[in-house]
């Protein structure tokens, strides 16, 4: 290893620099879910239908996850830090454009910018976390970083609701501007550009592997977004764009192999042979896919079937928020006491009960009936993804977290966008199962039904005739059926997360924890 990189110290104290890393952090992950429950508002606004309105928030996922492996070039080609200066205006410009567009193409074209500028952020401010601290205040520093990647789009919904209601929709792009004027400004003051992360000479563009990554994770989105629509593969043009989706992938893969022998490579997928990194990354994969699944079909579900409105639905997630607030408190703690792979095992089990608790809910609950398993779900979130996140990289030496902070954020954008599509085809599937099997009692050799028909028909007959009446009856139980069947489909679907979460936990124990031993970093790649 080189001696250089060895022998550089940070000389301003790393808290310090965890402020504007943080608030960076903060304000790239919040965008992720802050424009979820304002989306009706916006289809109204650019006149366009609700589905159409989801591109909004796809379309920054799509471009976050299109840059992030470019992290590692644009670092190289003009300095790391100067990058993530880059980043933060773009990111804080574009989202001015957001909030000032008045059509749907300018909407997507700001969105698109915005996520290329926070594409730059993560994965550079998760290289600079574990350069600056220490093994062994490691665990208390990526407890920080976990509260803000998970938290911040937790309280997405809730913020977004609130600003909504009381001021306009465009507000929530809006108060990303002083926040990144002061993350800006922050940057350029505290944190330091170590030798090896400084501007390279003769670095060259991958443009050919950038080329099938474009197309595979375009392709990809278009088909997780619209597959279920379309009947998924029994559409031919869902199965023709996904062939291409399925080329794309292996052609970028196949590109990226090649090109990794010469170094000209866009990300350097040869990480992956990292027993660690391999294992700590496919776990955080699945626990993001949860995440940002159960953080859009939870307020979803309280405004199709319990009529809240969007500050009330976004308000349902504080309960999870505080529950990551704690378990990140709690987090350091544990690790430094217990080690990883035990608080990561604690941190599944509190998630997977979370799962199980939202699957006993049913439609007479109130707000505050929701509260304890968002809680039990946000603590469990936090301590299962924050030591996942801190092992992952523990056995990468400095000089290799930038690319595989890349990489790993993003297989976490794909498997965010790939959970979200398969939680709203579940809910779908689901209900419809659960509505052909209770239709079946909706026949007049049903005594219940007929004696339900009979009692509520008697209530219309004051304002209509006996046939309109028996007729309107029918039509009222109808719809408290499909209200059930739809109810099914989220009970269902978050009992899934919980078997989803569980199947992670042999596979810790598959993970080798050199995070408490006072020991240098090993090159495994």
């Amino acid at each position: 290893m080189d001696n250089t990189v060895e022998k550089w110290e940070f000389k301003i104290n790393p808290w310090i620099t965890m402020i504007p890393v943080m608030l960076s952090i903060f304000m790239f992950a919040l965008d992720e879910t802050i424009s979820n429950v304002a989306l009706p508002y916006m289809a109204g606004t650019f006149s366009i239908s609700q589905n159409e309105s989801t591109w909004i928030i796809t379309s920054y996922l799509v471009a976050s996850g299109i840059i992030i492996p470019t992290v590692d070039f644009f670092s190289k080609l003009i300095g790391r830090k100067q990058y993530f200066i880059l980043s933060i205006i773009i990111f804080t410009v574009s989202s001015i454009a957001c909030g000032l567009a008045n059509s749907m193409a300018m909407m997507l074209i700001a969105r698109i910018i915005q996520g290329i500028g926070g594409g730059g952020i993560m994965p550079i401010a998760q290289a600079v976390i574990f350069e600056i601290f220490p093994k062994e205040k490691l665990p208390q520093a990526m407890a920080v970083f976990g509260l803000g990647v998970i938290m911040a789009p937790i309280l997405g919904p809730s913020l977004g609701g609130w600003i909504t209601e009381n001021w306009s929709w465009p507000f929530i792009y809006f108060i990303n501007i002083p926040f990144g004027i002061l993350c800006l400004y922050l940057t350029k003051k505290y944190i330091e550009e170590p030798p090896y992360s400084r501007k390279q000479t003769n670095v060259r563009m991958d443009f050919s592997g950038f080329f099938f990554l474009a197309l595979w994770l375009l392709t990809l989105q278009v088909v997780l977004d619209k597959g279920n629509d379309a009947d998924w593969f029994g559409s031919a043009w869902i199965c023709k764009l996904f062939t291409v989706s399925v080329i794309s992938f292996i052609a970028f893969v196949h590109i990226q192999r090649k090109k990794a022998k010469t170094g000209d490579s866009l990300i350097n997928l040869s990480i992956l042979r990292n027993h660690n990194f391999l294992i700590g990354t496919a776990g955080q994969i699945i626990l993001m896919a949860v995440l940002m699944s159960s953080a859009a079909i939870l307020p979803s579900m309280l405004q199709s079937l319990l009529g809240y409105t969007s500050f009330l639905s976004g308000l349902s997630m504080i309960p999870r928020g505080a529950g990551c607030f704690a378990a990140s408190v709690a987090s350091g703690f544990l690790v430094v006491k217990f080690g990883i792979k035990p608080t990561a095992t604690i941190g599944l089990i509190t998630l997977a009960a979370g799962g199980l608790l939202f699957g006993q809910i049913n439609t007479n609950i109130a707000l505050a009936n929701i509260a304890l398993p968002n809680f039990v779900f946000g603590a469990g979130m936090v301590l299962s993804m924050v030591p996942l996140s801190n092992i992952s990289c523990a056995t990468l030496p400095n000089e290799a977290q930038t690319n595989a902070s890349g990489v790993q954020n993003l297989f976490k954008n794909i498997g965010a966008a790939i959970g979200t599509s398969i939680a709203t085809t579940m809910i779908s599937r689901f209900s419809q199962a659960h509505q052909m099997m209770m239709v079946k009692s909706l026949t007049d050799t049903s005594q219940v039904f007929t004696e339900r028909v009979q009692t509520m028909s008697s209530a219309f007959l004051s304002q209509v005739d006996p046939l309109t009446a028996v007729h309107m009856a029918q039509y009222k139980i109808y719809g408290l059926l499909r209200q059930q069947a739809a109810l099914w489909g989220y009970v269902e679907t978050f009992r899934y997360y919980a078997v989803a979460v569980i199947l992670i936990l042999p596979f810790i124990y598959f993970l080798k924890d050199n995070t408490r031993k006072n020991s240098k970093h090993k090159d495994n790649i």
